[in-house]
């Protein structure tokens, strides 16, 4: 008999354990009913990576949580998905981390690369930095898994941006010649929560294209989006500085997308100083979802729902433009 208990209670323990394990052992499901309100199921995944995770640094078993409730998320909407290991030095130490990657099949085998870091540092919880870009990730890739696209779409959750854009040079870095080439852009998606204003970005010339046709779209739907005004010289109007992950992708000649909230016109006019009263939210302990609701109240909602709306139809319509690759 004690044999009998102590083996029923070691079962009755790991079971405990894998339940509240969450993000390792079983995959998260959500009313599918949230899926329709645009900004709704992004808002439920930035609150579960911050919250039920919490600090995801870059090789931390928080990253690796992270990593595994992402990859749940992307095959419970029936993504063909896959883990991209890789490791890198740094200051000596080696760290482990990796890419998540869902592939969604369009109308043409050509491909538009979606992407946004699922790493943060270890102050705050990371929710605008970036959670909140994962969020309008993963609903997106839910709400378009049955809605014939032009191109086909890669979305990619890049593992350790925050020490140096890891994850995005990674994969660039792995791209075959062939892949560059069938790659018509890359929509990175940055700190999406918090920033006084809402901005897209892109490349100069017809290397903006991306930009431009979400210009469009912004004015048809009458979304509060805009881009860089080029107050700083340094940043032309319409673009951004390299500092994320659609980096590693525009040095290869891929055309850039970006979506960020930010404040460009206060500061240094550089794009880091995100709000008017507080400065930078992100990399602080101000990164919480308690903070930024009570300072900005309806702010992140009215982010991920706008920023949500658009990708949406940047991805949906995207072969509405004569400047493309």
């Amino acid at each position: 008999m004690k044999k009998k208990i102590s083996l029923s209670f070691i079962a009755l323990i790991f079971s405990l354990l894998t339940i509240v394990g969450g993000a390792s052992a079983e995959t998260v499901t959500y009313k599918p009913s949230l899926v329709h309100k645009n900004g709704a199921m992004a808002y439920e995944h930035m609150k579960y990576l911050a919250y039920e995770i919490g600090p995801r640094v870059a090789g931390t078993d928080n990253e690796r949580k992270a990593e595994q409730y992402i990859k749940g998320q992307f095959e419970r909407v029936g993504l063909e998905t896959t883990v991209q290991d890789f490791s890198y030095i740094r200051r000596g130490t080696t760290t482990h981390s990796s890419n998540i990657i869902a592939y969604k099949p369009g109308k043409s085998s050509k491909q538009i690369i979606v992407g946004a870091h699922y790493d943060s540092v270890s102050v705050g919880l990371g929710v605008d930095d970036n959670a909140s870009g994962v969020g309008v990730l993963l609903e997106v890739a839910e709400v378009l898994k049955n809605i014939p696209t032009p191109y086909s779409i890669v979305f990619i959750a890049f593992g350790a941006e925050e020490t140096g854009l890891r994850g995005s040079t990674n994969y660039a870095a792995n791209m075959t010649p062939a892949e560059i080439k069938n790659t018509i852009g890359m929509i990175n998606m940055d700190s999406l929560a918090v920033g006084d204003k809402m901005y897209v970005y892109g490349g100069l010339g017809k290397a903006g294209f991306i930009r431009d046709q979400a210009l469009e779209i912004v004015k048809k739907k009458k979304l509060p989006v805009g881009t860089n005004p080029g107050l700083n010289p340094e940043y032309p109007a319409g673009t951004t500085g390299d500092w994320s992950d659609h980096a590693p992708f525009k040095n290869l000649g891929i055309p850039y997308g970006y979506l960020e909230a930010t404040n460009w016109e206060i500061g240094e006019l550089d794009g880091y100083d995100q709000t008017v009263q507080y400065g930078g939210v992100w990399h602080t302990d101000k990164d919480t979802i308690e903070f930024i609701e009570r300072e900005y109240p309806g702010r992140i909602q009215e982010h991920l729902s706008t920023f949500s709306t658009l990708l949406t139809d940047l991805l949906k319509f995207m072969d509405k433009t004569s400047t493309s690759k």
